[in-house]
């Protein structure tokens, strides 16, 4: 038996399917997120559109208050873009981040006193 070379439009293609890429993008926000979680908050969600093999992202987050709300929203732009391009090869022209919750020390403490 002789080995045949296969060219590589012939031997198949890979879809990764927009779930997993969203799940990727949620990571790498989480991981972008220097304070990490806000106590009481929800992980970074992504929700993501693959065309033509480039990935737009969504990532609706909450974060701690007071900070840096556009250096955080940045860096997490950037690590999603970077590790969706590392992890899936797709490229992300665009990356969402949609503030839906801030988090203060102060407003944890009054809500830990109120009593239904």
């Amino acid at each position: 038996m002789t080995a045949t070379t296969v060219a590589p439009t012939e031997r198949g293609s890979t879809r990764i399917a927009d779930r997993v890429v969203a799940k990727i993008a949620a990571r790498a926000a989480r991981e972008a997120l220097t304070s990490g979680v806000p106590e009481g908050g929800q992980a970074p969600l992504a929700t993501v559109t693959v065309q033509h093999g480039a990935a737009r992202v969504r990532v609706s987050l909450e974060l701690e208050y007071p900070g840096d709300i556009g250096r955080q929203c940045g860096a997490v732009r950037r690590r999603v873009a970077q590790r969706v391009k590392a992890l899936a090869g797709m490229e992300v022209p665009e990356v969402t981040v949609s503030v839906e919750r801030l988090h203060s020390a102060h407003s944890r403490g009054a809500d830990r006193g109120r009593t239904r």
